[in-house]
């Protein structure tokens, strides 16, 4: 499932290239997540704005019609075509502009394009209103994420993936991050202590930045807006890695399921 990196990493490759480009078409294939809530004629001349990103959203201002707001769901990605291809049996959108073709393409359909008046009109405000923090704001740091794990009975691999506290640490980077700051998932968010959440805060920080550098994570068929795949999984320490050694001590990597989610640690370098 694409995360904050890869969703991130696929803004980047694109929103350069369609700024300023005015819509000329729009093709909706078989129905997504959510209906686009629009005549797709309102949307014809309006030329695109900056392209911006919350949590695992992309937001596409069309400057004088709104905005889209896209999601990538399980499995879906966006490509930026300088041709008009066919569209294919898993091309469920199709934005056209003066600049290119901007396609969706969602083989499970759980993605999403939602059209709304701005960022602060439904739908989008109430999709976009539980997010916590964005990694790399000033304010997630171990004093807030203490703050806000305060109480909390849920094991901390499962309150760092709920979104609500800091946004962005999806399954790979969450074990990544707890392997960093030498945390084992399974403890209960509220146990954490004030100095180990300085530590974690920064591990989050350190993760994501380090996916982002390396385009994000290619485990099946991640690809940017060009088709360009990430890197990040040949540098993961713990994900995937069940039974290989730990890189730093020479344990056995596990593997557990939490939240029907695995969750991959190493049982001697991250404790309680």
């Amino acid at each position: 499932m694409p995360e904050l990196p890869e969703v991130e990493v696929t803004r980047r490759s694109f929103a350069d290239a369609i700024l300023g480009a005015r819509v000329t078409g729009l093709r909706l294939g078989k129905p997504l997540r959510w209906p686009l809530g629009v005549d797709p004629e309102t949307l014809l001349g309006a030329r695109v704005g900056t392209v911006q990103r919350r949590g695992k959203y992309l937001w596409l201002p069309l400057e004088g019609a709104g905005g889209l707001l896209l999601h990538l769901g399980m499995s879906g990605s966006l490509a930026f075509l300088d041709t008009t291809p066919a569209p294919g049996a898993h091309d469920h959108f199709d934005l056209h502009t003066e600049h290119g073709l901007l396609r969706l393409t969602d083989p499970r359909r759980f993605g999403a394009v939602v059209w709304a008046a701005g960022l602060d009109a439904e739908p989008v405000a109430t999709l976009l209103g539980g997010l916590g923090l964005e990694p790399f704001d000033a304010r997630f740091d171990g004093l807030h994420l203490h703050a806000r794990l305060s109480g909390r009975r849920v094991a901390i691999k499962q309150a760092l993936l709920a979104g609500d506290i800091v946004v962005g640490a999806g399954n790979i980077y969450a074990c990544e991050a707890l392997f960093m700051a030498g945390i084992d998932p399974r403890l209960p968010a509220g146990k954490l202590s004030r100095p180990r959440a300085d530590r974690l805060a920064m591990a989050v920080r350190g993760v994501l930045g380090q996916a982002l550098e390396a385009g994000g994570t290619t485990l099946r068929d991640f690809r940017d807006a060009h088709g360009v795949a990430g890197s990040f999984q040949m540098q993961a320490q713990v994900y995937g890695r069940e039974g290989e050694a730990c890189r730093r001590c020479g344990t056995a990597i596990r593997r557990i399921v939490q939240g029907q989610r695995s969750t991959f640690f190493c049982p001697s370098c991250q404790k309680r």
